[in-house]
């Protein structure tokens, strides 16, 4: 058997996170234009995420909607925070006047975004920061090296602990890495999966983000669904722990506003997936 129960990585070289983390942007509202939620729920699920074992919460400035916002929930629900909390966050995008981000962040405006993002959680200094580049979708090709390398002075400044690059192609991760240390990367699978042994050989944690679909990402499920009843767990589960499966350097941050889910997603980290099930998922 091929066990996928959560082991822990080095984010950066120095900081133990679970494999199995938590992604925030669906406290707010479960889509950019859909409803805000109930913030008593997001506190809830956040504080149940800690107590299951989650100490990798990634979030952003953008999420949020009307007055919900994630990372002020993180702060509410969860200081004094844990010594091991790593908190991961991305800067890059800008709001638009629907609330979706399709804006872009300059060089000279990333420094502003990160200090909203150190007020509203409440910290002197973030983990982890991505730049988060082009739009929704994919990759673009732009240059990143002056947004990235006014990042890398932020955290010569001490305002940053490592960096990330998110939604990038090879030719901007080499740019990006140029510039300074990369700790992360946060793609979709299916736009970086190319990137995947990159990380792996560097140390780098991949992140994809989206790992559950999100409406974005195409899962098989009915190849899910197969091996779910073979192993006894949840379409969801499988998808996460196959996911955990692809290489020891997979960071999963599935996101949800609903305690049983956040509960399903986490049980994925004790199940185990044997030759033919992970076969069968990657036929």
């Amino acid at each position: 058997m091929t066990t996928t129960t959560t082991t822990t990585f080095l984010l950066g070289g120095d900081l133990a996170v679970h494999r199995l983390g938590f992604g925030a942007m669906r406290l707010a509202a479960g889509t950019f234009e859909g409803p805000a939620r109930d913030p008593a729920t997001g506190i809830a699920v956040l504080r149940r995420a800690v107590e299951l074992g989650v100490n990798h919460i990634d979030t952003a400035g953008f999420y949020n909607r009307g007055a919900v916002r994630a990372n002020e929930l993180i702060r509410r629900a969860l200081t004094p925070y844990r010594d091991d909390l790593v908190i991961a966050t991305k800067v890059g995008p800008l709001p638009g006047p629907d609330g979706v981000p399709t804006g872009k962040a300059g060089p000279g405006e990333l420094r502003g975004l990160v200090e909203a993002d150190l007020r509203a959680l409440g910290l002197d200094r973030l983990d982890l920061v991505y730049l988060r580049v082009g739009g929704l979708t994919g990759p673009d090709t732009e240059s990143i090296a002056d947004r990235f390398a006014a990042l890398a002075e932020l955290r010569e400044q001490g305002l940053i602990r490592h960096l990330g690059v998110s939604n990038v192609d090879a030719a901007q991760l080499a740019e990006a890495r140029a510039v300074a240390p990369v700790a992360a990367v946060q793609n979709s699978f299916e736009n970086g999966a190319g990137l995947l042994a990159t990380c792996e050989a560097a140390g780098i944690a991949y992140v994809p983000y989206f790992p559950l679909g999100g409406g974005l990402v195409p899962l098989d499920r009915e190849r899910l669904g197969r091996v779910a009843a073979r192993v006894g767990g949840t379409t969801s589960q499988v998808a996460l722990a196959a996911l955990l499966a692809e290489s020891p350097s997979v960071l999963a941050i599935p996101g949800t506003g609903s305690l049983d889910h956040l509960e399903e997603n986490l049980a994925a980290g004790g199940l185990a997936l044997g030759a033919e099930d992970l076969a069968d998922l990657r036929a």
